[in-house]
């Protein structure tokens, strides 16, 4: 399996998978000049893509879609409420498993103030998850000791408290239908990760209220023994490499 992510943060999120002959986009919320600038970086053709799935309905993961399928007509997997807002392309509600080609999506709610958010589990070695407030208990042993986890770890609390966003904008980042602190995010890896773990690339980080010292701070807190696993963080405006698990 190879994965790149293209673009990660609360301005945008895109990620790149692909599977024997099988490509695809998780989520599309940056510009379709973006995507098919960074796609390039890692040569892929934008024609060759077989189905974009989208996590939720927020602007950050779905604005370059309506330009992007203009261009490229590619299918689309999502919420049930948004794919029936979108006309004239091929599309499907995600639901529990459903298969592209030869990469299996499984799919599990995540806890984020939309109508429907959903993280995945693709060909049951790799898991991602953004936006949500927390990971339900009951997904831990499915989610388990795979090779790659793309994670969320948006903010540092104490640098969310103290900053200047107002304090209603504070409790929603902070709550269960907001998103994963670092030591959220870094607390549900050390229960995970396994002696399959190969790669975790840390996603949506906060530019405001967050920064690589506090990132690796709480993933040194928790998971020990890291030289037998990758750790890199996603950036919003550059992608990473063609990633190969």
């Amino acid at each position: 399996m190879k994965v790149s992510v293209l673009a990660s943060g609360s301005k945008g999120n895109s990620t790149y998978i692909e599977f024997k002959n099988t490509k695809i986009l998780l989520d599309i919320g940056m510009s379709a000049k973006y995507i098919m600038e960074k796609l390039n970086n890692i040569n892929i053709n934008p024609e060759e893509l077989d189905a974009i799935v989208i996590s939720h309905d927020h602007a950050d993961h779905i604005s370059g879609l309506k330009v992007f399928i203009k261009k490229y007509p590619t299918k689309i997997y999502g919420p049930k409420s948004l794919i029936q807002k979108i006309d004239n392309i091929e599309k499907d509600s995600i639901y529990n498993f459903f298969n592209i080609k030869d990469i299996k999506v499984e799919t599990f709610p995540t806890s984020h103030d939309a109508e429907e958010s959903y993280g995945f589990l693709i060909n049951d070695e790799l898991v991602h998850i953004t936006d949500t407030g927390y990971i339900n208990q009951k997904y831990h042993r499915n989610l388990t000791n795979k090779k790659i986890y793309l994670i969320e770890s948006n903010f540092d609390t104490e640098l969310l408290m103290e900053g200047h966003y107002p304090y209603y904008l504070k409790q929603r980042m902070n709550s269960d239908k907001g998103h994963l602190s670092n030591h959220k995010a870094a607390e549900f890896l050390s229960k995970v990760i396994g002696k399959n773990t190969k790669q975790i690339i840390l996603c949506h980080m906060s530019e405001n209220n967050n920064n690589d010292d506090k990132v690796y701070e709480a993933i040194n807190k928790y998971i020990k023994n890291q030289d037998k696993i990758k750790i890199k963080i996603a950036r919003q405006k550059e992608n990473t490499e063609l990633i190969e698990v």
